[in-house]
């Protein structure tokens, strides 16, 4: 939690003068829906995002928005989530991308059908590559999930056992790899505008879902133990936005 608190604070400290800056100048508003489809697994996402247009040309947008995100899968594995020590040679936020896996401390939760519904704040950034053509990025900072507790099995060891009531974490935020926690959503896209309003887009998407155990947990060799499981899909899709004009 301190970690998470750090970061924010960090976050709205270095942000604060682009802000400033953007408030003097012109504002992207739009919302759009966004569909992606994976390996035996898909997404849904609705949102709504507030960027301010930044430079002397005002091609750079960076804002805030909030996503509404549904996923399912069939017969997916849930790989164990954490704590970081314990998954990574290294737990140094944002390092943490490159340090190696502790592959002997991974278990598999199998989930037969996962659902999960996440509502969460965005961050933003975009560039007007020319009048028609925008490329944009987004992830998922903090929020909540629910979705559709089942039945799993769960993997330690070469021993599996069944855990009934398997599901989705609660709470979902933004700490930089395997420090996160819960359901993030994020986005590389390209869009094409079609006309002042309506726009196509192309998604590439990175999403991590997050599940957890009730009744059977994972021990590692130290004696403590994880409920915790997350399954990473990389998707692709489509997606139309809609552009608010003053």
């Amino acid at each position: 939690m301190k970690c998470m608190i750090k970061i924010i604070v960090l976050l709205m400290v270095s942000s604060a003068p682009i802000i400033a800056q953007a408030q003097l100048h012109s504002t992207n508003r739009f919302a759009d829906i966004t569909g992606t489809v994976g390996s035996s697994q898909g997404t849904f996402a609705a949102s709504y995002v507030y960027n301010w247009k930044i430079g002397k040309q005002q091609k750079i947008e960076i804002g805030l928005g909030a996503r509404w995100t549904t996923y399912l899968g069939t017969k997916k594995d849930f790989l164990t989530a954490g704590p970081a020590e314990k998954t990574r040679t290294s737990t140094t936020p944002f390092l943490i991308f490159f340090a190696g896996q502790q592959e002997q401390n991974f278990d598999t939760l199998t989930v037969q059908r996962p659902l999960t519904n996440s509502l969460n704040l965005t961050i933003n950034l975009g560039y007007n590559l020319s009048r028609k053509w925008y490329a944009g990025f987004n992830i998922d900072l903090i929020g909540f999930s629910f979705g559709r507790k089942g039945s799993g099995i769960l993997t330690s060891n070469g021993t599996t056992t069944n855990e009934p009531n398997a599901k989705p974490s609660s709470f979902n935020v933004l700490l930089t790899g395997d420090h996160d926690k819960g359901t993030l959503n994020s986005e590389f896209f390209i869009k094409y505008q079609l006309d002042d309003r309506w726009a196509l887009k192309a998604v590439y998407q990175f999403i991590f879902v997050e599940y957890e155990t009730v009744n059977r947990k994972q021990t590692f060799s130290d004696g403590s133990s994880n409920d915790r499981f997350r399954n990473k899909a990389n998707n692709f899709g489509l997606g139309i936005a809609y552009h608010f004009i003053k």
